[in-house]
């Protein structure tokens, strides 16, 4: 009954209330992401697989310029990220445009975190199947080491998730979600690191 109803109406009601509450928040962050990236745009959308692989435009806000090198392309992530980006990131807060993403239905406050499109045929049949859920804002491998752990390792966390959705597990997410942003756990502090993480190539 919770996985198939009251879930969904969790995300709902619980969605809409942070984003009322939070709209003070959102505008301030929107406005300061516009100066600080030099005009580039305050929102990043991309395709992600949601439900059973079903592709949707995931929001969060965008906190890299667009600057580029004399060749004129883009420079590498960690020169334009911006002082500014790197608190809204560090704190979580380019998270919160994917309440929308919630509330439309794309996705959950809990369950797999959704990743690239480009993964999809990397999967193995067992891999698959964190895509039998809603992927969410926060999940049960986010709780469990984060960017510690190995593509194997969050894989594994993530179809153990599907397999024993329930209230608990979700308040168990949500308390340890809250308590690593508070103290920014198993974040690797190395500035040049902090905000990229390894691409999966099927193997690892």
């Amino acid at each position: 009954m919770y996985r198939k109803f009251f879930k969904r109406l969790i995300d709902v009601t619980a969605s809409a209330a942070v984003l009322i509450l939070a709209s003070p928040v959102l505008a301030a962050v929107a406005v300061l992401l516009h100066f600080f990236n030099e005009g580039a745009g305050v929102f990043f959308t991309q395709e992600r697989p949601g439900l059973k692989g079903r592709p949707f435009r995931i929001v969060k806000f965008k906190t890299m310029n667009e600057r580029r090198g004399p060749d004129g392309r883009l420079l590498p992530d960690k020169q334009r990220i911006t002082r500014f980006g790197a608190f809204v990131r560090h704190s979580s807060l380019d998270e919160l445009p994917q309440l929308w993403n919630v509330l439309k239905g794309d996705m959950s406050l809990i369950g797999p975190r959704p990743l690239l499109m480009e993964y999809l045929p990397l999967y193995t049949p067992e891999q698959m199947r964190r895509h039998d859920v809603r992927p969410g804002i926060s999940g049960w491998a986010q709780c469990h080491g984060r960017n510690n752990l190995s593509w194997t390792e969050k894989f594994k966390l993530d179809v153990w998730y599907v397999d024993h959705v329930s209230f608990r597990t979700d308040v168990l997410v949500v308390l340890s979600t809250l308590r690593g942003v508070i103290k920014k756990a198993d974040i690797d502090n190395d500035s040049s690191s902090r905000f990229t993480t390894e691409l999966f190539n099927g193997k690892n």
